[in-house]
C-alpha cells in the first residue's frame, strides 16, 4: 500500500503521512498547505468534494480535512462517501460554530474522527491530524498482523495436518514392525518349545496343550493380556530345562523314578530359568518356569514356596501341566482318561494345587469338552451350579450319606455344601454332570 510515507528497518513509519484538504476557498487551502507542509506532511488540495473523491480514487490518503459548507456536495455528504468507499481513511471536519445541525449530521453520516471549528488553532489541528494518522497506522498494523496471524494459523494447521499424517503413517509402520517383531519372537519361542516335541514319544504336543489351556485359565482369572501372554509362553517353555535328559528318563513316570534320577529331573525348573534369563523379554516367563512345580501346601520344588507366595502364572501351570502329564503317563504309572485326570487334579486341590485355579480350570474344561468326553466331572462346591446332577453318592467322611446319586442340586444345597467345606477345613469333591446334560 502506498501511503506517502517511508518505513525504517523495523517496519515503522518515519513520515507524518498524507493529508487531503478539501475546501472551496483557495485561501483556506493555501493556509492548510503551509501549516501541514511546515510540519512534514504530504498535502493534497481539492477545491470541491467531487475533486476530492477523484483524488482519493487515484491515491491513498491517511487523513481528509473537509470544509462543511461547499457548493454541490457538502462536507457531510462528502465524508459519508469517503467513509463508504475508503473507511480506513480518517475524516476531520472543519466547521463554523453556527453549523451545529450540519456538524451532527456529518458526525452521524460520515463517522468523522474529529471536527474542528473555524478559525482553527494550529496546534489543535496538528494534534488532531497526528492522532488521526497514528490511529490509521495502528489500525493498518492491526489488520496486517491479523492477516499475518490468519496466514500463519492456516500454515500451522496445514503443517499440523501434515505432521499428524506423518506421525500416523510412522505409527502404523512402527506397529506393523512391532507386530512382525512380536511374531518373530513368538515364532522363535515356538521353535525352542518344539525341540522336545521333535524327540517324539509321549511329550509330542504336550507343551502346546499346556500353553493353550494355561492362557485360557489366565484370561478367565482376569489376568492382563501381557500377563496371559507370559503364562502362554511359559507353558510353551516350561520343560525346556529337560533338554539334556535322555528320552528314557523323560518318558518314564516321575513317581517311578529312582531317588537319584528323580533328584536330577527336579533340577529342570532351575535349568529352564537359567536358559531363559539372558533373554530380557523372557525374564517374567523364566520366573514362572522356575516355580511351576511348587505345591500349594509348600511340598513342591525347587524353593518350597506355598500359597500366594507362588506366582499365579506358576500356580496355573502346575494344574494344567499335571492334568496333561497324568494323561500321557509322565507323572503317574498308568495314563488316565480325561475325566480321571480331572478327578486327580480336583482331589489334590488345596494340597498340590490352588483351589481357585482348579475350579476355574474345571469350568474351562467343561466348556470345551466334546460330547461324552467327561461322563462326570469332579468339582468343588464353589464350581457347582443349580441343576447339576450327582453321578455318585456324596458321603460324609464319617460314613453317612449326605446326598444320593442322581440328586439335582439347588442353590440352597450348594450354599450348605460351601459352609460344610469351610467348617471342616478339607476339600469336598462332588461328581456331577453339567446343567445341559442334566436337562437332556
Amino acid at each position: 500500500m502506498t501511503t506517502g510515507i517511508s518505513d525504517n528497518a523495523d517496519g515503522a513509519d518515519t513520515r507524518p503521512g498524507r493529508v487531503l484538504a478539501v475546501d472551496d476557498e483557495p485561501s483556506i487551502l493555501f493556509a492548510l498547505r503551509r501549516l501541514l507542509h511546515r510540519h512534514g506532511f504530504d498535502v493534497l488540495l481539492a477545491n470541491s468534494a467531487q475533486e476530492g473523491l477523484e483524488m482519493l480514487a487515484r491515491q491513498d490518503v491517511d487523513v481528509v480535512l473537509s470544509d462543511m459548507r461547499m457548493p454541490g456536495m457538502d462536507g457531510a455528504e462528502f465524508l459519508e462517501q469517503v467513509f463508504m468507499r475508503w473507511p480506513q481513511t480518517k475524516r476531520i471536519l472543519l466547521t463554523g460554530y453556527a453549523e451545529v445541525n450540519a456538524t451532527v449530521a456529518a458526525i452521524n453520516r460520515g463517522k468523522i474522527w474529529r471536527y474542528i471549528g473555524k478559525p482553527w488553532d494550529d496546534e489543535d489541528l496538528l494534534l488532531a491530524v497526528r492522532q488521526a494518522i497514528g490511529h490509521r497506522r495502528l489500525m493498518d498494523e492491526n489488520a496486517r498482523l491479523q492477516a499475518l496471524t490468519t496466514t500463519q494459523n492456516d500454515d500451522l494447521k496445514q503443517l499440523n495436518a501434515e505432521l499428524e499424517a506423518r506421525v500416523e503413517a510412522r505409527t502404523q509402520a512402527l506397529q506393523h514392525a512391532l507386530a512382525d517383531l512380536h511374531q518373530a519372537f513368538v515364532g522363535t519361542v515356538r521353535v525352542f518349545a518344539n525341540i522336545l516335541d521333535l524327540r517324539g514319544g509321549m511329550l509330542a504336543g504336550h507343551s502346546r496343550r499346556v500353553a493353550d489351556n494355561a492362557r485360557k485359565v489366565a484370561q478367565r482369572l482376569g489376568m492382563s493380556d501381557q500377563e496371559a501372554q507370559e503364562v502362554f509362553l511359559a507353558g510353551l517353555l516350561h520343560d525346556i530345562g529337560k533338554i539334556g535328559l535322555p528320552d528314557a528318563i523323560i518318558e518314564r513316570p516321575f513317581n517311578n523314578l529312582s531317588p537319584e534320577v528323580r533328584a536330577e529331573v527336579m533340577k529342570h525348573p532351575e535349568k529352564g530359568e537359567t536358559l531363559l534369563m539372558p533373554v530380557r523379554r523372557l525374564s517374567g516367563v523364566a520366573r514362572l518356569v522356575r516355580h511351576h512345580h511348587e505345591h500349594f501346601d509348600g511340598t513342591g520344588f525347587p524353593d518350597r514356596l506355598s500359597g500366594m507366595e507362588i506366582p499365579l502364572g506358576a500356580r496355573i501351570l502346575a494344574v494344567v501341566n499335571d492334568f496333561d502329564a497324568v494323561q500321557i503317563g509322565t507323572l503317574v504309572a498308568r495314563p488316565l482318561r480325561p475325566a480321571d485326570a480331572l478327578r486327580f487334579i480336583v482331589e489334590n486341590s488345596g494340597h498340590r494345587y490352588d483351589p481357585a485355579v482348579v475350579d476355574t480350570f474345571s469350568k474351562v474344561l467343561a466348556e470345551q469338552a466334546q460330547p461324552d468326553e467327561f461322563s462326570e466331572v469332579p468339582v468343588r462346591p464353589s464350581s457347582l451350579q443349580p441343576g447339576m446332577r450327582l453321578t455318585r453318592d456324596l458321603v460324609h467322611q464319617e460314613g453317612y450319606l449326605l446326598l444320593a446319586k442322581d440328586h439335582v442340586l439347588s442353590q440352597p444345597e450348594i450354599t450348605q455344601l460351601l459352609r460344610l467345606e469351610a467348617a471342616e477345613k478339607r476339600p469336598l469333591t462332588l461328581y456331577v454332570v453339567s446343567v445341559s446334560e442334566s436337562k437332556a
